[in-house]
């Protein structure tokens, strides 16, 4: 069996505006950076696929007004530990169990984009008992990232044709590595979404810190077995904010272009509904996938809006926009 691949053996990284820390869970060491202090809330975020704890470095700069927060590269990307054949949503979640028990060693809500935004509904089901006080999902790929999902179209009709770039032309641990490749065949694929990526001559940074076993995973449905999403979200058991941004279908091929479709943004909300548990919706069509990164100060807004309806206390800091220390689930 592959062994874990350690950061330190990609070398690849740069400087960014926080300086970062580790946290040996066990089988991965998980890389994080922080920003406020912990007299406000905890805050904890979850990038994208293929994105790393910095895609919210500009939000986190307006969020630590606000909480104390805490982004993570998730294994598999940026400066934490890679681990062949140990990809799932399972292990992602429980990293991060692991990680709010001995990092952040308090109630903590979870905000994460696109596959981190499963993730955080995740926790918000799985987590252990008082950890998570609210979920926000930010353009969640609820039932558009699985391969048989039990809600509208699958991974084969939305980001599918882009995983198997990354899968034939980068593929498990850049083991191909063929980058003039991918940028060909990205250019002249017949999928419209596929042909909107404006791939660079070169790898941009963040493709550079991920591991494409990831979009094999998600492509082959594997990564998800033991976790389908219409399960998942019936045992959520924290207050919800579900946001759907810009997506429409691609009438050339039948696909579709962006992370859910407004059929499955309410099925996960139904179900959600149905479990006895507050969820929110709001949508922004006019908006990128990683609001957090092209627009900030909104994403800063709409989270920290948002958060201010959650139960607070009476005795704990930052008790107006929601305590800290106690959960309300």
């Amino acid at each position: 069996m592959s062994a874990p691949v350690t950061p330190s053996a990609r070398n690849v990284f740069v400087p960014h505006a926080f300086p970062e820390k580790q946290v040996d869970l066990g089988e991965v060491v998980l890389n994080y950076a922080e920003a406020g202090t912990p007299d406000k809330p905890a805050l904890l975020l979850l990038p994208e696929q293929t994105g790393s704890w910095w895609s919210y470095e500009s939000a986190m700069e307006l969020l630590a007004q606000h909480f104390h927060v805490f982004a993570v590269d998730l294994r598999g990307q940026g400066r934490s530990t890679w681990t062949p054949r140990r990809y799932s949503l399972d292990n992602f979640g429980n990293d991060l169990v692991r990680f709010i028990a001995l990092a952040i060693r308090r109630p903590v809500v979870v905000a994460g984009c696109s596959s981190g935004g499963v993730l955080a509904a995740w926790l918000s089901a799985y987590a252990m008992p008082g950890q998570i006080r609210g979920a926000f999902c930010e353009d969640a790929p609820f039932f558009s990232s699985e391969a048989a999902p039990a809600h509208g179209h699958g991974i084969s009709q939305g980001a599918g044709p882009a995983f198997e770039l990354y899968r034939d032309y980068l593929g498990d641990q850049w083991s191909v590595g063929d980058w003039a490749g991918i940028v060909e065949a990205a250019r002249v694929s017949p999928v419209a979404a596929v042909r909107k990526f404006e791939f660079p001559e070169q790898p941009p940074q963040n493709l550079k810190e991920y591991d494409p076993e990831w979009a094999r995973v998600f492509l082959e449905g594997t990564v998800g077995l033991h976790s389908p999403h219409d399960l998942m979200l019936s045992q959520v058991k924290t207050p919800v904010l579900i946001t759907n941004h810009e997506h429409e279908p691609d009438r050339e091929t039948g696909g579709f272009v962006g992370a859910l479709s407004d059929l499955q943004a309410e099925q996960a909300r139904a179900i959600i509904r149905a479990a006895g548990v507050a969820v929110d919706y709001q949508a922004f069509p006019d908006a990128a996938h990683a609001m957090h990164a092209s627009e900030p100060h909104r994403y800063a807004a709409v989270l920290t809006a948002w958060v201010q309806t959650l139960p607070s206390v009476a005795n704990g800091p930052g008790a107006e926009i929601g305590d800290s220390r106690t959960p309300h689930n």
